[in-house]
């Protein structure tokens, strides 16, 4: 396994998951939803929104985790990634870039990857949704609470909310002048600023100001370049007016900007393949075999930088029985990324880099009754407007040549004399010449609008009929322009063969072409953009979405509820190099091979104008369809509390998106399905003291996935596979989430702050196919805090502090088959911080 696994460990996590665990068995008399009450008494009693009415945890019928502002800041949780250490239905994953980061909620989640993959699970942050991951990763804003809400809610959030809703909530402004500062300095040179100050500006209106800085140097060190990566260096500043006039309206406006200027993210090389001989030929480096490993080898740094920004208006008005809502806005992302992927200090690519600039446009308007009788309702609409104009390159290093050369055994090199002899017209240029690749341009419109409603139907005192439904239909229009200009990988093979004696009829097989020995070695072939003659560049999807819900509330304590729901995601694009024609409007082959290729619509249509060496592919990915059943029960007790959920999530459709090591396979799982629970626990035995545990199952496999794919020996064996029955890489079936705050009253004007929290996830393949690299996590997290006169605390703090190594995501190495690369996780993290309160 793929960890540092020691018997001080093994004990340490037996002794936090059972000695937690035996004080929550206290609340076992009683049934109680939990989560994220942060003090005892009266502020147990949690209002959320997660219905997009203000409501009690306690009578919200869904399965949703609130963390609050007293937990987010004893727990250091500085932005969505620090947060799964208290939610173990959260999974949160950084890939290649500081802007790569994926939300997964009980086993499913996508989008990272590909800028036209729209996420599975929806980021929200004050109403407004973040449609890509690149506009979620900031740090959080001044926060509330956040909201994680489990399972399919497209009723009530539209078109990508089918795997669940993360909903961060922040301060209004306030109409009493107030504020904090705040400093941490920790390990690796980590220095994190923050301010924030709010106050009146006349009996009317209010305003808030708050900004933070966070750098920190790298912790993985480049032997190659003598500079740390993984570094931190981000801020951002976010300012807000409160108009309020009367009790029955009020408009809040907010605009945000932050920005990362990060080098980022260092790879560990976990199989030295057979091709890292070739590159050591050329004098490269590579850390060989070391999955765990905090050290490098690149020949130039991987750089990020993103301009994240936005403005946002909120009006409520109450006119009557009616609330009325509406929310506006407008965010923008600008991102600009180069790495050196082949993730060695020889220069095989040169340069792969991309940008893209994402605008989003979004309105919501929505109208909630509030009548003293049995029937209440809710109704909305919202709009969705995106532009994404995508740019990128990737193109060879001086030692490319050298290293394709080194592949086939000099073939490559010495072969060009004879194959420009055999195909006349072959363009200049030297095979593998520093320079040459490919030149992406990608041009992406979504529009989609939803009509949304719910109706509460109180049938009998405290049982309550909940009827909702979403209609939602959303278009894309893509348009490509990619150039490719690698020499080498235009040439027909088995015309070079067919012109050099090989009989046509065997020309295609490399038992009689010696040619195509080398077709490994064209790795990026000619593409055919869209639109053309026979593709539209265009998806439409309309689905309507709904969720039929009966809770039972038996008193002020206790509430019971059954669910049925459904959720959509709809159609992702494929922006990218490897988005390829379908099977089913194109065939390939050489027009020089006997017999010849049968004939398809894309070759009839194009006919000479065919790009040479053309495959098949995906475009796009059809929708997702989700359906959850699921039962719960919650409630809230002086001092203690529980919430259970047990559920079965379907998704048809699932959009696979995976990195094969020359790029990405994106196609639909038939359908995927998970059965678990999830239990969340506090206890407070006493007013200072409280104890919570929290515990996921999932047991998820893919019912069925027949265009599938999986690695074997360090690289993706011949596409599609078959995968269904299978379960599911990537998704613990056990995960805990354990620990505890205290509070030392020393005197009326000080006290001491304690807290800890452990996560541990089960042993999990990290890979489909990759059965024997297995991860698993145990993560144990603490702080200590003097707060003095209720102004000033003082706090020691560390995350991970036992210094636990694990590797988070496997793939193959790029143009390198039989290698195996990955992302570990962060190392110990520990450090001081100053904040004070006015």
């Amino acid at each position: 396994m793929l960890t540092v696994e020691t018997a001080g460990i093994t004990a340490l996590r037996s002794a936090l998951l059972l000695g937690v665990s035996a004080a929550v068995a206290l609340a076992a008399p009683a049934f109680a939803q939990t989560a994220a009450a942060d003090e005892a008494g009266d502020e147990q009693i949690i209002i959320v929104t997660a219905s997009k009415q203000a409501k009690t945890l306690l009578d919200t019928p869904i399965s949703v985790s609130v963390t609050g502002k007293a937990l987010i800041e004893s727990a250091q949780i500085r932005d969505a990634f620090d947060l799964q250490t208290v939610v173990p239905s959260l999974r949160v994953s950084q890939l290649q870039s500081s802007a790569n980061t994926n939300f997964i909620i009980r086993g499913f989640g996508n989008g990272a990857n590909n800028v036209g993959i729209e996420p599975s699970v929806g980021v929200f942050i004050d109403g407004v949704y973040r449609s890509r991951s690149a506009a979620q990763i900031g740090d959080l804003p001044s926060v509330e609470r956040i909201e994680v809400l489990r399972g399919p809610q497209s009723t009530l959030f539209g078109k990508n909310a089918s795997a669940g809703i993360i909903s961060v909530v922040t301060s209004e402004p306030k109409f009493e002048l107030g504020g904090q500062a705040e400093l941490s300095y920790g390990n690796y040179n980590a220095i994190i600023a923050r301010a924030e100050i709010t106050g009146p500006i006349s009996e009317t209106i209010a305003f808030s100001l708050a900004g933070n800085f966070n750098r920190r140097d790298g912790y993985v060190f480049n032997e190659a370049l003598n500079i740390d990566e993984n570094n931190r260096n981000r801020g951002g500043v976010r300012a807000q007016l409160l108009f309020k006039p009367s009790e029955d309206f009020k408009l809040r406006l907010i605009g945000d900007y932050d920005k990362i200027d990060e080098i980022c993210c260092s790879v560990v090389n976990l199989v030295d393949g057979p091709t890292g001989n070739a590159v050591r030929a050329l004098g490269g480096r590579i850390i060989s075999n070391q999955p765990l490993a905090l050290r490098s080898s690149t020949n130039f740094p991987s750089s990020n930088e993103v301009d994240n920004f936005g403005i946002s208006a909120q009006a409520d008005y109450s006119a009557g029985q009616f609330d009325l809502t509406f929310i506006g806005a407008y965010r923008g992302v600008r991102l600009s990324t180069n790495a050196d992927s082949d993730f060695t200090s020889a220069d095989i690519i040169g340069e792969n880099s991309g940008r893209n600039a994402i605008d989003t446009y979004t309105a919501e308007f929505r109208v909630a009754s509030k009548f003293d009788g049995p029937v209440n309702f809710l109704v909305g609409a919202f709009y969705f407007h995106e532009n994404i104009d995508a740019s990128g390159q990737l193109t060879f290093g001086r030692d490319f040549r050298g290293y394709a050369s080194a592949l086939s055994g000099g073939a490559y090199a010495n072969l060009e004399p004879t194959l420009r002899a055999l195909l006349p017209g072959t363009p200049a240029g030297q095979f593998g010449g520093r320079g040459q690749g490919r030149f992406e341009d990608y041009d992406y419109r979504n529009r989609a609008i939803s009509v949304f409603g719910t109706v509460d139907w109180n049938i009998v005192d405290n049982l309550t009929l909940t009827l909702g439904g979403n209609y939602t239909h959303d278009t894309k229009n893509y348009a490509t322009n990619v150039v490719t200009t690698d020499v080498f990988s235009g040439l027909d093979l088995v015309r070079a063969g067919v012109n050099a004696g090989v009989p046509a009829v065997v020309a295609a097989n490399p038992q009689f072409n010696p040619f195509l020995g080398l077709r490994g070695l064209q790795f990026i072939p000619p593409y055919l953009n869209t639109p053309n003659a026979v593709e539209d560049g265009r998806t439409s999807d309309s689905d309507f979405a709904y969720t039929v819900r009966l809770n039972y509330k038996f008193n002020d304590n206790v509430n019971v509820y059954a669910t049925h729901a459904t959720g959509f995601k709809a159609s992702s694009i494929n922006l990218s190099f490897d988005a390829r024609p379908p099977a089913a409007l194109f065939i390939p082959g050489s027009t020089a091979q006997s017999p010849a290729p049968a004939a398809s619509p894309i070759r009839t249509a194009l006919g000479a104008n065919l790009p040479v060496n053309l495959g098949t592919g995906s475009r796009s990915a059809n929708p997702e369809h989700a359906t959850v059943y699921e039962l719960g029960i919650k409630g809230q007790w002086q001092g203690f509390g529980v919430n259970l959920a047990a559920f079965r999530q379907i998704l048809q459709g699932f959009q696979s998106n995976v990195f094969s090591g020359t790029g990405f396979i994106l196609a639909n799982a038939e359908q995927q399905s998970v059965t678990g629970f999830e239990l969340d626990t506090t206890i407070s035995p006493v007013k200072d003291l409280r104890f919570f545990a929290n515990f996921t199952y999932l047991n998820m496999k893919f019912d069925s996935f027949l265009g599938g794919a999986a690695l074997q020996n360090g690289s993706f064996a011949t596409l599609p596979q078959d995968l269904s029955g299978l379960r599911v890489a990537g998704v613990p079936e056990f995960a805990v989430s354990v620990g505890g705050d205290y509070t030392a009253r020393l005197s009326d004007r000080a006290k001491l702050n304690f807290h800890v929290d452990f996560q541990h996830e089960s042993p999990t393949q990290i890979a489909q196919g990759t059965v024997a690299l297995r991860r698993t996590v145990d993560n144990l997290n603490a702080a200590a805090t003097l707060v003095l006169n209720n102004k000033l605390d003082i706090t020691l703090w560390g995350r991970n502090l036992t210094n636990q190594a694990w590797v988070t995501t496997i793939f193959p190495g790029v143009a390198q088959a039989g290698t195996l690369s990955g992302y570990r996780n962060q190392p110990r993290t520990y450090g001081g911080l100053l904040r004070y309160r006015f």
